[in-house]
């Protein structure tokens, strides 16, 4: 199971960069890498293409690398029916000399 954030592919910007990978609307491609800047050719191809949204578990980033004070709605992409979680072990104290 995935922990996308979904954005509309009208809200991409030139300029715009995330702080981790973008991806397509299959949430597999990649469209845009982390750090790097929407560039002018990106938002034609979306256009061209008709994707109507892409999806990134990162967050809109500004130019310091500081969190962007625009929100965006989370969306989760199950491709998973839920199943039940395993239980865990216990772990053992570490050792005091370290």
């Amino acid at each position: 199971m995935n922990n996308y954030i979904r954005i509309d592919s009208t809200d991409i910007k030139e300029g715009m960069r995330f702080s981790a990978p973008v991806f397509f609307d299959d949430g597999k491609n990649m469209f845009l890498a982390e750090g790097k800047s929407v560039k002018s050719y990106h938002v034609a191809a979306l256009k061209r293409w008709s994707i109507p949204y892409l999806l990134t578990y990162g967050h809109e980033i500004d130019s310091t690398g500081n969190r962007s004070r625009k929100t965006v709605m989370p969306a989760i992409v199950d491709d998973e029916e839920p199943r039940e979680l395993e239980e865990l072990e216990e772990i053992e104290p570490a050792d005091e000399r370290y």
